[in-house]
């Protein structure tokens, strides 16, 4: 165990401070050359139209790769992508043991399970209310509500204090799948003295309380009830609640529920072993699909951010071997748009009332509820833990600058302003930024990991942008030209304004710049290639307004 003597504790954050998703936090107790260390929270985030190819975009993890023999445990506080979604890709970096909850632990397993060559992660399971040691750190597990069965909350006690660490929560009177958010539990923590509160920053720009979930089921069932024809409803597969208050639904108003999509087949047969799934009917298999009546079927699918390969935009695009849908029915949108799907969604929804379908949102009906505490619910929290330091965190800047303000009106004496990177140590004395560390992410690409140059991910942008075009020259014993070059062309336009065929503009280019370099300095294979290459770049860029990448092989 570290020494107390000159011991700090830090809090580093490496994803998910400065922007939503990809939440990768750093608790460390000791001396500035002798810290040991935990990891809270191992997530994702999703890659956007700028990273084309790119599967998962990751926390860059080298700064406690580097420290990883003082690295003594992860803790997940629930099993949302953005918090667990990189556990299976960075363990083998970390290789600490993991605590995770029954529900996350049986998520973690499948999706193992559905991946060739995936590590097998040695997990401590975890429940409410239980208190538990990693290294210098005693934790304690307090339950909250959120859009996802045993989400937690961390209470991180070390001999400089105790931090708690939200995780996502709300206050929520009537949650769908529990727990309540536990008041009593965090006055307790009040009352014996919170060092500093790391606190989800998500809605802290929206006043008021989050309606209830159950409030969202009532609503739910007021859209199925009035139906005249099937109901779609997409949601994150992860709300395990919102799909049983779809269930319930459908079940109060006599209609039957086909399940699509395999992440939320997953997550239903997780939730379903540990009895989230209980009193429901049996829903249906897709087979059965066309002997339901229309008005006695209620769908629920993945897709609800526009995903390509999601359910939803299959039955967009009328694409489902047994499955379509009809004039009149209905599609519910049971979720928020993500920043940076917007397109993807808006043109499902057209391709959607295309086919006479009706989209309905939460601005029509309460069918969607954030997870995530809006302005009163954190005033309460405040009130609850009485922070000597407030840590927003979990949001982009403005989310975390709107917290800090009102961490500030609150009365919380000190606020600290952290980002991705920043090494703020809490205690001992006044909360301050002593350091910064590597951070950035990095990029699962097919069966590899990297950062942008190892997978090429630059090139690729430009690949998107203006093509390729591939020479080959070959010069005879005098370094003459034998015969034309080779050009091949992918992603490039067809032909200039006037009609000239762009790949013999680009060819007399190449061989305009084999012409004019003196024979003797043809000798020099890298210069002749380099000619070509500039050449064909400009001929294009002339004629078409862009520059392909331009790769030249020269041989004699």
């Amino acid at each position: 165990m570290a020494t107390t003597r000159n011991a700090e504790l830090v809090f580093v954050p490496l994803g998910g401070v400065g922007e939503i998703g990809m939440n990768f936090a750093l608790y460390g107790y000791g001396p500035a050359q002798n810290r040991e260390w935990i990891v809270v929270d191992v997530g994702v985030t999703f890659p956007g139209p700028d990273l084309p190819g790119v599967d998962l975009v990751l926390p860059d993890t080298r700064f406690i790769e580097a420290e990883v023999g003082n690295l003594r445990g992860i803790v997940i506080t629930h099993a949302h992508e953005d918090h667990y979604g990189a556990l299976l890709e960075l363990w083998p970096r970390l290789k600490a043991p993991v605590w995770m909850t029954p529900f996350a632990a049986g998520l973690l397993e499948a999706k193992r399970q559905g991946e060739n060559g995936a590590p097998k992660v040695p997990v401590t399971i975890y429940r409410a209310g239980e208190t538990f040691t990693v290294g210098p750190f005693s934790i304690e597990a307090i339950p909250v509500s959120h859009s996802i069965p045993e989400p937690m909350s961390l209470a991180i006690t070390s001999p400089l204090g105790t931090v708690i660490h939200t995780g996502d929560w709300k206050l929520d009177p009537a949650p769908e799948i529990g727990p309540m958010t536990d008041e009593a539990r965090f006055r307790a923590l009040g009352d014996k003295g919170v060092l500093a509160l790391i606190c989800d920053s998500t809605n802290a720009m929206r006043e008021g309380e989050s309606p209830s979930e159950q409030a969202v089921g009532q609503g739910l069932r007021g859209v199925i009830e009035k139906a005249p024809g099937r109901v779609a409803v997409t949601t994150f597969s992860s709300n395990v609640g919102r799909v049983r208050s779809i269930a319930e639904a459908a079940r109060d108003t006599g209609r039957q529920v086909l399940v699509l999509g395999r992440s939320l087949k997953r997550m239903i047969d997780v939730a379903s072993e540990l009895g989230y799934m209980e009193g429901l009917p049996e829903f249906i298999a897709e087979e059965d699909y066309g002997f339901i009546p229309r008005e006695n079927l209620v769908i629920i699918c993945t897709g609800s951010q526009g995903e390509a390969r999601a359910a939803l935009a299959k039955l967009a695009r009328d694409e489902m071997k047994t499955v379509a849908l009809s004039p009149g029915d209905i599609v519910v949108f049971s979720s928020r748009t993500i920043p940076g799907n917007e397109k993807a969604i808006i043109e499902i929804k057209n391709q959607l009332i295309e086919q006479g379908v009706r989209i309905i949102e939460d601005n029509e009906a309460l069918v969607h509820v954030s997870g995530h505490p809006r302005r009163n619910e954190l005033r309460k929290m405040y009130e609850w833990t009485r922070p000597r330091i407030g840590v927003p965190v979990h949001g982009e800047a403005a989310h975390l600058v709107a917290q800090g303000v009102l961490m500030t009106q609150s009365g919380i004496p000190e606020v600290a302003q952290a980002r991705n990177g920043d090494m703020l140590r809490l205690a001992p004395g006044a909360a301050e930024i002593i350091d910064q560390v590597p951070f950035g992410r990095v990029y699962k690409d097919g069966k590899l990991i990297g950062d942008d140059e190892a997978m090429g991910i630059r090139d690729r942008r430009k690949l998107s942008f203006a093509g390729h075009v591939a020479v080959n020259v070959v010069l005879d014993e005098k370094y003459e030209l034998a015969g034309d070059p080779d050009l091949v062309a992918i992603g490039v336009a067809l032909a200039d304004r006037g009609g000239e065929d762009l790949e013999e503009i680009m060819l007399d280019a190449a061989i305009g710049a084999v012409d004019s370099i003196p024979r003797q300095r043809r000798k020099d294979l890298d210069l002749v290639q380099e000619a070509v290459r500039r050449a064909v770049r400009s001929a294009a860029n002339e004629a078409w307004g862009k520059k392909p990448l331009v790769t030249v092989f020269v041989t004699r």
